[in-house]
């Protein structure tokens, strides 16, 4: 790294990138607060506001899955920067249009254009502060990103529930050029800036063609899957699992709240992840630490028969404080690879992960004609829970690495 440019836990690059993965998460997670309002808004029934909706938020999912790739590769190929810029112009134009689409497949156009320029903002943020930081303050300073950033799950939550869903979304694409504004100021990385152009950069397909670049990539993927079993089955279909726990019919849970309550602790644990990493000098203990919290917070959660909304709602933070280790496991998936392929693999890894969603859910849903509802759920929780403990055990160590080198 050159010091010159080394940069403080609280410095312009840093409180930008945090800013930008605070609208991003605005962003990704407003569709599925709004949905039923929003559909209805446009003349959808109840039946249709299910069946349209998962079209729509599966076009979303597969533009996050594509623009993980274009974005990454770009992002080691222009520049950090380039991607920065790029996204954030794209998603919040996609912001735009969404408050003014009239129709379901016009819709489920915005949200994949907004979905493609989604999955390049942490990647990029990520990336760029981890080579702007000493290697010391690394762990803290992407915390302290993805700490931030989380929160905007929160302002999604308040603005739907004030605003006309409409106005959520011009809310959204306005927040996204008020931060173009501050990233004039943020500068380029010093390691990628020094890079010597005859050096092949990303080049996606290096994850592929050699055993160890192969090995780390998909084991930095399988550590994040307990983030989305948690948030995209346990917390999303909250209210159908108190439904089958046999809650009161009239204490209903609202699964809005819920994932607005667990992203709160999702924040607090994002941002101990990192500082906990640090002060035990691993990466792999601290992700032991927050596994353990989340998987007593998951046994927790299938012990609720008789339950309430009240002690569902308590879970659900328990349960996304466990898996705030994300900002810890894309902050190695940067640290694992060369400069090279750093923002290719930064960006594309967490998409990944999201992406995985669906795969998941067939899981699910393939246990459920022989296992029941709840069973199903648990024992998908199992598989996930091993895989990716396996994974951690599996994986090499990167706190302190020194991130200055390229693959070959």
């Amino acid at each position: 790294m050159d010091q010159k440019k080394a940069i403080g836990l609280l410095s312009i690059p840093v409180i930008v990138a945090a800013l930008g993965y605070f609208v991003d998460i605005y962003d990704l997670l407003l569709f599925s607060i709004i949905r039923v309002k929003s559909l209805k808004g446009i003349g959808l029934t109840d039946a249709l506001c299910d069946t349209e909706g998962k079209f729509i938020i599966s076009l979303q999912m597969y533009g996050l899955l594509l623009g993980g790739i274009l974005w990454g590769v770009l992002g080691d190929k222009k520049g950090r920067l380039s991607v920065l810029f790029g996204s954030i112009v794209l998603y919040s134009l996609a912001n735009f249009a969404n408050g003014f689409v009239q129709t379901v497949n016009q819709y489920a156009l915005a949200r994949f254009i907004a979905g493609i320029g989604l999955a390049g903002e942490l990647g990029a943020g990520i990336t760029l502060v981890s080579e702007l930081v000493t290697k010391e303050a690394r762990g803290k300073a992407t915390s302290i990103v993805a700490g931030v950033g989380l929160t905007g799950a929160i302002a999604a939550y308040f603005v739907a529930h004030s605003f006309d869903w409409r106005i959520c979304y011009y809310v959204g694409g306005g927040l996204g050029l008020c931060l173009l504004l501050m990233r004039v100021s943020v500068f380029e990385s010093g390691m990628f800036e020094n890079m010597h152009e005859t050096i092949q950069k990303g080049n996606f397909l290096m994850f592929f063609n050699n055993r160890r670049r192969f090995k780390t990539y998909m084991l930095a993927i399988l550590i994040g899957l307990p983030t989305w079993y948690v948030i995209g089955i346990l917390i999303t279909f909250s209210k159908e699992f108190a439904k089958n726990f046999g809650f009161p019919e009239n204490d209903p849970v609202d699964a809005g709240k819920a994932v607005m309550l667990a992203y709160i602790t999702i924040s607090f644990g994002g941002l101990l992840a990192g500082f906990m990493s640090n002060w035990l000098k691993s990466r792999k203990k601290a992700l032991y630490i927050f596994y353990s919290i989340t998987i007593v917070s998951i046994a927790l959660f299938f012990f609720q028969k008789g339950g309430n909304s009240t002690t569902m709602y308590i879970i659900c933070m328990a349960m996304g404080f466990g898996t705030g280790f994300w900002s810890l496991f894309v902050t190695m998936a940067a640290e694992h690879f060369g400069t090279n392929l750093r923002a290719t693999a930064a960006t594309t890894v967490p998409n990944m992960v999201r992406g995985s969603l669906p795969i998941l859910i067939l899981l699910f849903n393939g246990l459920k004609p022989g296992w029941g509802y709840i069973n199903a759920a648990a024992i998908t929780g199992i598989v996930v829970m091993a895989i990716s403990t396996v994974s951690v055990f599996m994986t090499t160590e990167t706190f302190g690495k020194d991130l200055n080198f390229i693959e070959e």
